[in-house]
């Protein structure tokens, strides 16, 4: 958490720039000409993709599903239920954290709540009160956060044992790594421990997705590819974007008696073709 909150206080300083957008914008030029990819080509190395997504087929076929099968029918039901909103809970920090780098102050607030009353009402986060409570979970990554500052998707990229990704998505990860759950032990045996829990847990959590789609993807590459970047690539799924303007509600009595005077809302800006 130190280490989140070292990297909140230096993203923060970046912030105070003119423009985020302009920061993505020249690190998805930088990326561009240092791969020599079209950034926003969909799939430019669908040849390699396909043979790492063949690999990642057999390692989930051959070890990661039987485990995960196993682990689903050991562990209760509640049990794993528990683990699940542990993690989501140290997921709910960094989407705090996240927000709070989109310029989304009241949403990173909500999300910031989230974790507290976790924490401690919910057991260190084993129980979803918050949830009970109307806080809903806002998952964020800095993925995300590159694309909110104006960073395009970028090419289409699939790394072995990670799974499907794009060029802004790997420039992400070793960020998005420093806030997972394993950097909270400094043990080297605890770090694989509570990453592979971590990676049984989620993949259990998928076995009957996983069977219902073997019997609808005729190419399942090609399926998983255009899933991920559209996940990605779209911000449709923000209604709205937090703006803070001291005393802009001042003017409007209406605007006051309705919203916090520091607090003006507009509606999000659809993603553009570049931005996607």
């Amino acid at each position: 958490m130190l280490r989140a909150l070292a990297l909140t206080v230096l993203m923060l300083g970046l912030a105070g720039c003119q423009t985020m957008k302009g920061v993505g914008t020249r690190i998805e030029r930088a990326v561009d000409k240092a791969m020599g990819s079209k950034g926003q080509r969909m799939d430019p190395w669908e040849s390699w993709n396909r043979k790492v997504f063949a690999f990642n087929e057999k390692l989930d076929e051959n070890v990661l599903k039987p485990v995960a099968t196993a682990y689903s029918e050991i562990v209760p039901s509640p049990v794993r239920t528990g683990i699940d909103n542990f993690f989501g809970n140290i997921g709910d920090a960094w989407s705090a954290v996240n927000l709070m780098l989109q310029g989304r102050f009241k949403a990173g607030v909500e999300q910031g709540m989230r974790f507290a009353v976790n924490s401690t009402f919910g057991l260190a986060g084993l129980l979803d009160v918050a949830t009970e409570a109307g806080l809903d979970k806002n998952s964020q990554d800095f993925g995300k956060t590159l694309g909110k500052w104006g960073m395009g998707t970028g090419a289409y990229i699939v790394w072995p044992l990670f799974g499907p990704s794009s060029v802004r998505d790997s420039l992400a990860l070793p960020v998005d790594w420093q806030a997972s759950p394993a950097v909270l032990f400094d043990d080297g045996r605890k770090k694989v421990a509570v990453t592979s829990l971590n990676l049984v847990n989620t993949r259990a959590n998928f076995l009957r997705a996983g069977e219902m789609l073997e019997g609808i993807a005729l190419d399942k590459y090609t399926f998983y590819r255009d899933a991920y970047l559209q996940r990605r690539g779209s911000f449709d799924d923000d209604e709205e974007v937090e703006v803070l303007v001291p005393g802009a509600a001042a003017s409007s009595p209406e605007a006051a008696a309705s919203e916090p005077a520091s607090a003006v809302k507009k509606p999000a800006e659809p993603a553009s073709a570049a931005t996607r």
